[in-house]
Order: C-alpha cells, then structure tokens, then sequence
C-alpha cells in the first residue's frame, strides 16, 4: 500500500504512529509479462527465469514500491535471478512493458486489465490469497506451485495518534457502514478490490504483520533505503 514516509519511529505496538481505523479493502495485483516471454504460467515463467539467469527483468511503480517489493518476493521464494527496473509511477512501467522493454510487472489490476483483455499483455498469476473477482479464471501464485507468495495491494483509513477512542469509534463505524453499502461494494468489487471494512485491533494486526513479512523479504534480498 501507498504510504507516506516520516522520519520518526514508529511502534505500531505502542501506537505511537496513529490510530487505526480499518482496512477498507484488498487490491489484487496480478503477474503479468509481455507476450514475447515465452510462459504462460507461474511454473513455466520460473523455469525460464532459472535457464536465463540475470537475463530477464520486471519493473515496477518505483524503489520500495509494492510492486518492487512482490518482484522481489518472486525471486527469493523461487529462487531466481531478475534484474529490477524502477519507474516513477504505474503507467511508465507499464507503457515499458507493452513497448517489451521489461519482461514481467506485478501491478494492480485496474489500469492492467484494458491490455489484458486485448491480449497486448498476458497474466500469468494473481498474487492475492483468493482469484479475482473480475479475473476469475487466473490462478493465485499458491495455486501454481509458489505456497505462501501473496502481494495484494490494501487501502486502509487511520487517524493521527492520539486520536479519542470515542472519535476513532464512531470514524469506524462510519467507514464501515459506507463501505457495506451496495453500490460502493460492487464498484469497488469491479475493479478487482475486495472489500474488508474490519475492527481497528484487527487492522493493527495486519499492519504489524504486513510489516514483518516485508521487513523479511527486505532483508533476504539485501534491499536498503536511499
């Protein structure tokens, strides 16, 4: 997810950073590579990867992103070798990625699916826990050979820390009352967002979670901030 970095520590145990509300919804990002890669799969795109490595490339939004980081979660889990390629934003890379000038991205799925579906690009896996809902004949990574590999992409609302629990309450129960509305439910649904709306302790957790896993995959793949 899109956050904005501050030059301050943080101890989400504590929670000195901010008061969570609730995490409004999951974003599916989704592998994709330029039909010049000869793979139509998670399996076949790692065996390639493994006979050509440090030959091919993936790109990404930019250094730190989501889509950087769940690149290089592919390659320690998989055990391959990439070369990365940062862009600043979704839409260059992904202009480079129609143009053939990177192999592979893993990126959110709405400004994706106009080149998918007009077979510009090929998907290859969906990297959330669950098939998309307007993708539904993708597989995830866990169903194609790669347990444990989810990058989905979350929007979440917090408030500043401090906030009272009367007022971060009642934020809540707004938040998710709108959400749960059926019009915002289907418009977020079609563009492959999965809808969450959960309790401010559970978001904390996934915050804390969210942090550790890729505080994991940082350092196994030696990534230090500029």
């Amino acid at each position: 997810s899109r956050r904005r970095h501050t030059r301050f520590k943080c101890d989400w145990s504590s929670d000195v950073c901010s008061s969570d509300l609730t995490l409004i919804a999951l974003g599916t990002n989704l592998l994709v590579a330029h039909p010049s890669v000869p793979a139509r799969s998670v399996r076949e795109f790692i065996a390639l990867a493994t006979s050509r490595p440090g030959k091919l490339n993936f790109g990404s939004s930019g250094n730190g992103a989501t889509s950087h980081m769940a690149g290089e979660m592919l390659k320690v889990m998989a055990a391959i070798d990439m070369l990365h390629v940062p862009f600043k934003g979704a839409a260059p890379a992904i202009v480079a990625l129609l143009g053939g000038e990177v192999d592979i991205a893993i990126l959110d799925t709405p400004p994706l699916l106009p080149h998918i579906r007009s077979g510009k690009l090929r998907v290859l896996a969906a990297a959330s826990e669950k098939r998309s809902r307007v993708l539904p004949q993708v597989p995830t990574f866990v169903e194609s050979g790669l347990p444990g590999y989810h990058a989905s992409s979350w929007h979440g609302l917090l408030a500043p820390a401090g906030t009272p629990r009367d007022i971060v309450n009642r934020l809540h129960a707004e938040v998710v009352n709108i959400v749960k509305l059926p019009e915002i439910t289907e418009r977020l649904n079609a563009q492959g967002v999965e809808p969450v709306a959960d309790s401010p302790a559970e978001f904390t957790e996934f915050i804390k979670a969210e942090i550790a896993r890729w505080a994991r995959v940082a350092k196994l793949a030696k990534i230090k901030a500029e």
